[in-house]
């Protein structure tokens, strides 16, 4: 490493970031498990054949081909009888996770059963949810549910009703997660993106729900369906606020329309004043970075009112693309100032190469957005990386 050299910012010594792959962790030992659980409560499984079967093929796949093949062999080898399928593969469910959120890595060997009753029970209700009532006490069925909500919407929607005031959390959890209009890694629900109704619906079943975990599901769903229905979701946020303690929630299903500068949610959640609010500093130190390395963004607002403002401040980074540049929002502060009062925020950007975002050199435009609105702004340079240069961690 470089001898320091005064008022100059030295990079620690470059790594290569090595993650490993997912499908790592669902390897030959997961078709072994899922033989003998099932073995263990239906003797006449046909054991060796559903290892060949789940085996074929299974070392040149990813995480989800692999679950899929192993559902398929599952499929050869369960009863033809679909239901007293599902009746066997719930028996062989290991325990429930209980009061932890989540089982890990351990708890994808049931994503296979997902999607088993996903692919085949349609035709067989009364099985299918309570088979899925039990998946999801220890991994998830927010993928297989939806399959039912647009196959038997009525009939799932007063299942999840019921669920609403399950004893499991996990399964209350399902209620709002499982019906996201455009939860991530699944298939979208276009009937609830059209109209959200029968979601809210559910959601006001669960706001006060007594788990973290499962006010964490009902604000991200209130986020999904803001992206299409902001002013019902501002209009469901209003509502919900009339008790304080529902603040946190409120804030995190609204986090989308804010970033975006949405007058109804800024005013639900107390920012639309701006008068007063000046910008005293927007920095970048270092100004000149190059692929890999990181630079700080430092801001100070003042209140210049004769009365406290409240102030929503984050930073707005424009990264180069190929062609033109995609902005991404980081998050600064939420605070109270009073009068005269002084708000400072930091934040660390790396330039490093990520799976999801990929650095290119050129000038980098950053905005400090105050209660929605861009207040101030600046550039930073970013040069091409060092020749054999990689990922950097603790650089600037």
């Amino acid at each position: 490493m470089e001898a320091p050299v005064p008022g100059r910012v030295v990079a620690a010594p470059r790594m290569r970031l090595v993650a490993e792959p997912l499908k790592d962790s669902f390897g030959p030992e997961v078709i072994e498990r899922i033989a003998a659980d099932i073995a263990a409560v239906h003797p006449a499984f046909p054991r060796s054949e559903f290892v060949r079967r789940a085996s074929d093929g299974f070392g040149d796949l990813e995480l989800t081909p692999r679950a899929r093949l192993i559902s398929a062999a599952l499929a050869a080898t369960l009863p033809a009888d679909r239901g007293e399928a599902l009746r066997v593969l719930g028996a062989s469910l290991g325990p429930p996770l209980g009061d932890r959120e989540s089982g890990g890595m351990a708890a994808f060997v049931y994503l296979p059963h997902v999607y088993f009753v996903a692919d085949h029970g349609l035709d067989h209700f009364e099985e299918a949810m309570w088979f899925q009532h039990e998946v999801t006490r220890r991994f998830t069925a927010e993928y297989s549910i939806r399959t039912f909500l647009d196959a038997h919407t009525q009939r799932t929607l007063a299942q999840l009703r019921e669920w609403a005031s399950d004893p499991d959390m996990h399964v209350r959890r399902l209620v709002s997660e499982g019906t996201r209009p455009r939860l991530p890694w699944a298939p979208r629900l276009q009937r609830f993106i059209d109209d959200p109704s029968p979601v809210v619906d559910l959601l006001e079943l669960l706001k006060d729900d007594r788990a973290e975990y499962v006010r964490r599901s009902v604000a991200n769903n209130l986020n999904d369906i803001s992206k299409d229905h902001p002013d019902l979701a501002v209009e469901v946020a209003r509502r919900w606020l009339r008790r304080p303690e529902r603040a946190r929630l409120v804030r995190h299903g609204m986090r989308t329309l804010v970033k975006l500068g949405h007058r109804g949610a800024l005013e639900v959640l107390g920012y639309a004043e701006r008068d007063g609010i000046e910008v005293e500093e927007l920095a970048v130190v270092p100004r000149r970075v190059r692929i890999g390395d990181r630079t700080r963004l430092r801001a100070v607002v003042a209140n210049r009112a004769t009365s406290a403002r409240s102030a929503l401040v984050d930073f707005r980074v424009h990264f180069v693309k190929r062609n033109g540049s995609s902005p991404k929002v980081f998050k600064g502060k939420e605070a109270r100032i009073e009068a005269g009062g002084r708000l400072e925020v930091a934040k660390t950007v790396s330039l490093a190469r990520q799976t999801t975002r990929t650095p290119y050199p050129g000038t980098h435009r950053v905005e400090l957005v105050v209660n929605g609105k861009v207040s101030a702004a600046t550039t930073f340079e970013v040069d091409e990386p060092l020749p054999d240069s990689g990922p950097t961690l603790g650089a600037g």
